[in-house]
């Protein structure tokens, strides 16, 4: 299941099933669980700028589409998928089944909880935290760098669980989106937003409470998004947020 010009380590560990494409590289320390599939020309365990970063870790049954590159250093749960030219630091920790979107650059030291979803072009900042079922969309940016280019302070945005930032949006450093929000596109969000609230425009300002946004269908409203949008989730999941709001009378 190794193509014959991929270059994998004798010191890296591969499951049951693991398949490895064309001109790939896979470093020693790399540790890909059973039925991973890497595409061609990526190269895993890329070594850290600042040495001795660790093993890279990649959980069963994930996904890596071709020409990514992810450094030593991170571990991700079972069910990563990634699209193409995909770039990812070290020191990143990511719960099961996330979703890098073709061209995102995640900087590193970076928390993901599980079922986190990232369009194309996303850019993470390094110290970035994503909490669970976050939704990030395309050419979104999330600074960390008050004063930049500086060798100071540094403090990375924070969005909570079901938080939604749409296309273009920028989030400032140490900024938290709170929990059901969601960041209009194109936003610049410069201050802490409330929870299951809209923040939209430049700079970004909170405009009222999501449960305002209807659906483009008229069925009901559009937020919290888990009312009605149960795509790609587990079942287990999906049944728990049914029975959420069939509690709440929604």
């Amino acid at each position: 299941m190794i193509h014959p010009t991929a270059l994998v380590d004798p010191q890296a560990r591969l499951g049951d099933g693991v398949q490895v494409g064309p001109f790939t590289i896979v470093h020693a320390g790399v540790e890909l669980g059973a039925g991973t599939v890497v595409g061609s020309h990526c190269e895993l365990g890329h070594p850290a700028a600042g040495g001795d970063a660790g093993p890279l870790r990649i959980g069963a049954g994930s996904l890596v589409r071709s020409h990514s590159v992810v450094y030593a250093g991170s571990t991700f749960g079972p069910g990563l998928q990634t699209g193409h030219r995909v770039t990812v630091r070290e020191g990143v920790e990511a719960a099961e089944d996330l979703r890098i979107g073709t061209l995102c650059d995640l900087q590193g030291d970076t928390r993901l909880g599980r079922h986190v979803r990232l369009h194309s072009n996303v850019h993470l900042g390094r110290g970035s935290t994503l909490e669970e079922f976050v939704w990030v969309f395309p050419y979104v940016v999330l600074t960390n760098d008050p004063h930049p280019p500086s060798d100071g302070f540094h403090a990375g945005a924070t969005l909570e669980r079901f938080a939604v930032v749409a296309t273009s949006a920028v989030v400032l450093p140490g900024v938290r989106v709170g929990e059901g929000s969601l960041v209009a596109a194109h936003a610049l969000v410069r201050e802490d937003v409330p929870a299951a609230a809209v923040c939209a425009g430049v700079p970004g300002r909170v405009r009222g409470a999501v449960e305002r946004i209807p659906l483009g269908d008229g069925s009901g409203p559009a937020y919290p998004w888990r009312r009605h949008f149960h795509r790609g989730y587990p079942e287990d999941v999906v049944r728990g947020w049914i029975a959420e709001f069939e509690r709440a009378g929604a």
